[in-house]
């Protein structure tokens, strides 16, 4: 097999000692290596640690290299570019395109994917700017390898240390191995809130962001799938590539997801719809009343229940549960009654899950396993979500 090509970008943190361990590990495997380094990583490491692991020189400057234009060479020649590990400092350089030396200019020039692995001090991980530009990177659909808790180098506890050297060659791996497995395939999502009016001022709502169901949705089409989002109010970002069908109410995601339903292969139902409305919409303003208000509900249309009724034997739905108490015994009534496929379900008292986090912390539901995933980024959920649903079809064929 021809082997891939890897970038491998060194930031000037203490992990990046790690490293070294990297590339040796994936030099065993498929895989060309070249390493660029910023200036401060190499206080760290010495530039000749990585040409003897990568058999390759190691670049560092841009007014200094052999090749006058190897930053473009480099982005060119590279089947993905990893960021190992990535200061709190590179990672503001990149999300916002600064581009002042070999390493940033040759993020910026690289059209392969991204991944980026953050180490650093538990409060500089927590502070909200770095935070933010997680999240930039996530939007930008960069692969972001989450830091793990752990007793740092500064001699305290918290998040922030690079993951296990093994966990980032699995990764890594795994950018291959996705790359085109959804290409054909059209995935139908739904995302968001919906909102039910109750008069022209006011609605009932919920605490969904969204951000589930636009992560997924940015995985999908790096996995090559067309994307259609069935969305509800949101305040994030729209997911570039993906057609996006804005919505309110229950009953309005209701129509456009029957509208989108035969074209579909892969229904992932992610939104929090409202199970209930107001039987009536005032016309006007409610006034304040001394009584008090009384306000009559009815059931909304169930789109989970409609899409198991009607789903073709090849098409593949996960559902969405959120749970307070008996999480997955009631997730498995739900995954058998909805005929879903599979369906993913958390706690929304969980640290790291529920809403508007980055993370979620789920069980993952089929109809002969279940499967408790450790806390992953939002993004990372959603890949493994489809690898799950690609699986499924796969052995539905058999």
């Amino acid at each position: 097999m021809t082997k891939k090509h890897l970038v491998i970008g060194v930031s000037g943190g203490i992990a990046a000692y790690k490293a070294c361990d990297l590339v040796s590990k994936l030099g065993k495997k498929n895989y060309e290596i070249r390493v660029i380094l910023t200036e401060n990583a190499e206080k760290f490491v010495p530039k000749l640690t990585f040409e003897a692991l990568s058999k390759h020189p190691c670049e560092q400057d841009l007014f200094t290299s052999e090749d006058p234009i190897a930053h473009i060479s480099l982005a060119t020649w590279a089947d993905a570019m990893i960021l190992v590990p990535a200061t709190a400092n590179i990672l503001a350089k990149v999300v916002h395109g600064l581009a002042d030396d070999m390493l940033t200019t040759t993020f910026l020039a690289a059209t392969c994917p991204k991944m980026i692995c953050p180490a650093m001090n538990v409060h500089m991980y927590e502070n909200e700017v770095t935070q933010a530009n997680l999240q930039k990177a996530r939007q930008l659909g960069y692969h972001v390898l989450e830091p793990v808790e752990g007793h740092l180098a500064c001699d305290v506890n918290g998040k922030g240390k690079l993951p296990d050297v093994a966990d980032i060659v699995e990764a890594i791996d795994r950018l291959f191995e996705n790359n085109g497995l959804l290409k054909g395939k059209h995935v139908l999502i739904s995302a968001g809130p919906t909102q039910e009016p109750l008069d022209p001022v006011r609605f009932i709502s919920n605490h969904s962001s969204g951000k589930q169901g636009y992560a997924i949705a940015q995985a999908a089409l790096k996995m090559g799938a067309e994307v259609t989002i069935v969305s509800g109010p949101v305040s994030i970002d729209p997911v570039e590539g993906a057609h996006i069908i804005p919505v309110r109410s229950a009953r309005d995601m209701y129509e456009a997801i029957k509208e989108n339903l035969e074209q579909a292969d892969y229904i992932i139902m992610s939104a929090a719809v409202a199970d209930y409305r107001p039987a009536e919409v005032a016309d006007h303003k409610i006034k304040k009343d001394k009584g008090g208000l009384a306000v009559t509900f009815v059931r909304n249309p169930d789109i989970l229940a409609y899409i198991g009724q009607h789903k073709r034997d090849d098409q593949i739905v996960c559902g969405f549960a959120m749970e307070t108490q008996d999480l997955e015994k009631n997730a498995k009534e739900k995954l058998v009654k909805k005929n879903c496929d599979m369906l993913i379900a958390n706690n929304l008292f969980t640290e790291g899950a529920g809403f508007k986090t980055d993370t979620n912390v789920v069980s993952v539901l089929t109809k002969e396993t279940i499967q408790r995933w450790p806390k992953l980024s939002k993004y990372e959920l959603g890949l493994r979500i489809l690898e799950t649903m690609s699986d499924i079809e796969k052995s539905k064929r058999k």
